[in-house]
């Protein structure tokens, strides 16, 4: 997920995952890697899902085989209780995984409101609260450690009564866990949950005072946070050692909460953000604007995705917008040229974000129960749209392992698909929590986080990927 509320493979690089540029890829087999050095001996980081859309920014698990079916009783691995409430998505590398939270502590206190203009559907807060990173053991679901990061009443009310104080996903390098909790600081955590530095950017104002939940992603050396919001906006790169500022751009932008994604086109890095007033893409390395490109509405949610030269990025509130951009001669403002590929105004994605898997562009309307399936390079139906049985409101990204799609809803409904030309159905699946966080996958396990429950799906015999 990662709204308030919370892309085949491509030529993103999910954050600079590898910590450096890997070679332009293209839907087919995936590339061969090899592991950074960490303290723990894992796999290859196409094997983890260390940022919340995956390893690849694309929210497929390209080595991943997870369970197609599960009930409370069947295929779970493990479920664990989780503190306070969250709708930041897990993170998994190696043995453990990784989750973010805030719990109400001391006594209650006069319930305060956000007193932003226009504010409407918003919750009250009464207690401070703990901001928290957990560490799970990925065998037994067992928490491992878990860091108070802060201790703060929060400055603006507690968000939209679908969202939480705890909405931005973490993402690791396989050396840190690096968490924003926006407002109330950026930190950066050893494997032992030590925290090894902390930053501090000031307050956010989202629009409608309907909260915080952009995730912060990686390349290189660098952790990106974006500040979109109703004040000065910006985005800032700071240093994965020390959380020292290497650079800051200011953008003439209102509330976002999109998260950003880098990719890397005919060698070139590039950290793209979806806005408003523009999408655009920086130079990782220095800030530098490379392109920028009008065309979308209001309350920008749903993150970008990227694959085979093309950049695609939608939203759906007060107006319906995709626009599919040619990153081929991609210089200045592409508004209105021929290097927008194609776009549509109909059936767009508002919460969750695209889902770019096995040559396919996926995404649902709004975030309804009904999906859409589209050829990438030029919009055309692939199969076009079909509705989704079982699903109501859909807040979680879809994700895609093993040629399977899977679309989570709220309350806690997950259908899955065999890919296809005309995608075939193969399980309803129903837990009893409610569900707002995108899924993880990795290996043979399927970590969904709920409300209230951590869970860990897992086949009883699991499969092993041909």
């Amino acid at each position: 997920m990662n709204g308030w509320i919370c892309h085949g493979l491509i030529t993103a690089i999910c954050a600079g995952l590898l910590l450096g540029l890997a070679n332009p890829m293209t839907w087919g087999a995936p590339p061969q890697t090899s592991p950074p050095s960490t303290t723990v001996d894992v796999p290859a980081p196409l094997d983890q899902w260390p940022a919340w859309r995956g390893p690849l920014a694309t929210g497929e698990a390209p080595r991943a085989v997870p369970p197609t079916t599960w009930t409370e009783t069947e295929h779970v691995r493990w479920k664990t209780r989780l503190p306070g409430r969250g709708h930041g998505s897990p993170v998994v590398w190696g043995d453990r995984v990784y989750v973010t939270t805030a719990i109400p502590i001391g006594e209650e206190l006069p319930p305060q409101s956000t007193r932003a203009p226009g504010a409407h559907d918003n919750v009250p807060v009464s207690r401070r609260q703990q901001y928290v990173a957990l560490a799970l053991d990925r065998d037994s679901g067992t928490v491992v450690w878990q860091t108070v990061l802060r201790e703060a009443f929060p400055h603006d009310g507690g968000g939209h009564y679908t969202g939480s104080l705890a909405s931005q996903s973490p993402v690791t390098d396989g050396r840190k866990l690096y968490v924003s909790f926006g407002s109330e600081g950026i930190f950066a955590l050893d494997w032992e949950g030590k925290i090894t530095w902390k930053r501090d950017l000031g307050r956010m104002y989202p629009v409608h005072g309907h909260g915080e939940g952009s995730s912060p992603a990686l390349w290189r050396d660098l952790l990106f946070v974006n500040w979109d919001h109703e004040r000065e906006s910006f985005l800032v790169a700071l240093d994965t050692a020390t959380g020292e500022e290497r650079w800051r751009v200011a953008r003439d932008e209102i509330t976002s909460w999109g998260s950003p994604i880098v990719l890397e086109h005919d060698g070139e890095p590039q950290l793209v953000v979806s806005g408003t007033r523009r999408i655009r893409a920086y130079n990782p390395g220095n800030g530098n604007l490379l392109w920028e490109c009008g065309g979308l509405s209001t309350n920008v949610v749903a993150s970008p995705v990227a694959g085979d030269g093309f950049l695609f990025a939608g939203s759906s509130y007060d107006t319906k917008a995709f626009l599919a951009i040619r990153l081929d001669g991609a210089r200045g403002d592409l508004t209105g040229t021929n290097q927008v590929a194609w776009s549509r105004n109909r059936a767009t994605p508002y919460v969750p974000s695209p889902l770019l898997a096995g040559g396919t562009l996926f995404f649902l309307h709004h975030y309804q129960g009904v999906l859409i399936g589209v050829d990438p390079r030029t919009g055309e139906d692939r199969p076009g749209a079909f509705r989704l049985p079982g699903i109501t409101d859909v807040y979680a990204s879809p994700v895609a392992a093993a040629g399977r799609l899977y679309i989570t809803d709220r309350e806690g409904t997950t259908v899955v698909y065999q890919q296809g030309e005309r995608p075939k159905f193969l399980a309803e699946n129903r837990l009893e929590d409610k569900f707002s966080a995108s899924a993880a996958i990795a290996g043979s396990q399927f970590f969904l986080r709920g409300d209230r429950w951590l869970y860990c799906l897992q086949d009883d015999e699991p499969a092993i990927r041909p």
